[in-house]
């Protein structure tokens, strides 16, 4: 299966770029999982057009870059916005599954008309984490997570075709899926968890490949 993953762009002035990139983890943790990665640049003049032609079947949102109408953003990007408000779009008439993973969390919920709130304390740390009363069975394993961070989603700010799946002890959303679509967002990072986490991959096959959790 081929899945897109948006990449995150970082300026580097001494050499007059914008370079999209990603850290090599993905491609470790997607090729264990069989899945074959397809980076998505973010300098494409019809993003829509290119995802027909590559064989696509779903979409990762990677981290990094805040979103560039947020408060004193940072290292944001709007090209990179722009490019996975058109993937949101493309594989939402498709009804392609989707995984948004931080930043890509925070895309898709202000995309369906959900908002985001500032978070402290969520930067290079690991916190619990509490499934929510409604948590499909792949969340019920979680305790704790990595969490680098900060923007995050109250739970009235969380868009009305979302589910939560997880909080913080603050009650903020670290998880949710969608009411009828094979989406989900995690605040969390499972390309940084060394090894890679089983419950990690139980949601991933969920999510891409229709399978049950086995918990």
């Amino acid at each position: 299966m081929r899945i897109g993953i948006s990449q995150r762009v970082e300026v580097v002035p001494s050499y007059g770029e914008q370079r999209d990139c990603l850290d090599q983890q993905w491609f470790r943790l997607l090729e264990a999982l069989g899945f074959l990665p397809v980076p998505v640049p973010n300098s494409l003049s019809n993003p829509e057009g290119w995802l027909a032609s590559m064989g696509i079947e779903g979409l990762i949102l990677s981290g990094g870059n805040d979103l560039s109408h947020l408060p004193d953003a940072s290292n944001a990007s709007p090209e990179r916005d722009a490019t996975e408000k058109a993937l949101l779009a493309f594989a939402q008439q498709r009804e392609w599954p989707v995984l948004g993973v931080c930043r890509g969390l925070q895309m898709m919920n202000v995309w369906l008309g959900g908002q985001l709130t500032p978070v402290s304390g969520h930067a290079g740390v690991r916190h619990p984490v509490t499934p929510a009363p409604q948590a499909s069975t792949c969340f019920h394993p979680y305790r704790e997570v990595n969490s680098f961070h900060n923007w995050g989603i109250a739970p009235e700010g969380l868009a009305a075709d979302l589910v939560p799946q997880l909080v913080s002890p603050q009650g903020d959303i670290e998880a949710y899926e969608h009411t009828w679509l094979p989406w989900a967002g995690i605040m969390w990072h499972p390309e940084r968890e060394t090894p890679f986490a089983e419950h990690d991959k139980q949601l991933f096959d969920r999510i891409f490949r229709g399978k049950p959790c086995k918990h």
